[in-house]
């Protein structure tokens, strides 16, 4: 019997290269965007010479500005989830100090990342509707993982699954919109961004606090047929 041994190739300096062109046009098109208003409104041409490469190196990596759009959507999740997953694991059992330690957290790293969630904000609305589909699914992927680690403990874990859903995505849509309070910040306002995340760190105790209470609804009305 014959048998084969599989082998990582180790990549070469040309797969470096096309790699760091790849991110130069992904972080070129933020930049971009972020002055031009959305991903809609700019064209490949633009971001190439943002870039400093010519307009066909563009298509040596995307097929289109709906490709890129995909592109950045995924690299800046990537990043994201990173930061979640550890917010997630800090915040097991959602006491006051886990919640407070996870927000500052994460304000921070909005606020040292402003143009890649600028960008999620914005597209989330945009104009390119495979852009406004993916957005959407990372969001239904965040509230579902969400879900995921809150059914582990308890009171989450005897509660409905749909009712647990609906408290992950609250929580996920609170997230979403401290994000926009906090782009929408200008330089040096400490005393606003300690407001903005001393609310949301309010609004996320008032959630879990309701839902350690939360009983599933008996006798419901039901749907109209």
């Amino acid at each position: 019997m014959n048998t084969r041994t599989s082998t990582v190739r180790a990549p070469t300096l040309r797969d470096e290269r096309k790699q760091q062109t790849r991110q130069t046009l992904l972080d070129a098109a933020l930049e971009v965007a972020r002055r031009g208003g959305s991903l809609a409104s700019i064209s490949l041409r633009e971001v190439a010479r943002e870039a400093g490469v010519v307009p066909t190196a563009f298509y040596r990596h995307f097929r289109d500005m709906d490709e890129l759009g995909l592109a950045l959507v995924d690299d800046v999740c990537l990043r994201l989830r990173r930061i979640i997953r550890e917010a997630r694991t800090s915040a097991q059992g959602a006491t006051d100090v886990a919640i407070q330690s996870s927000v500052r957290g994460f304000v921070g790293y909005v606020l040292d990342n402003a143009r890649a969630f600028e960008f999620l904000t914005r597209e989330r609305f945009g104009a390119s509707r495979v852009v406004r589909e993916a957005v959407a699914r990372e969001i239904r992927y965040f509230s579902g993982e969400l879900a995921s680690d809150l059914r582990a403990a308890a009171p989450f874990s005897s509660m409905p699954g749909e009712d647990v859903a609906m408290i992950a995505d609250l929580v996920v849509h609170t997230v979403l919109n401290l994000t926009a309070d906090l782009l929408d910040l200008g330089e040096g306002q400490p005393v606003r961004e300690h407001e903005i995340t001393a609310r949301a760190v309010k609004q996320l105790r008032l959630i879990f606090l309701g839902a350690s209470q939360w009983r599933p609804e008996r006798g419901a009305v039901p749907p109209p047929e």
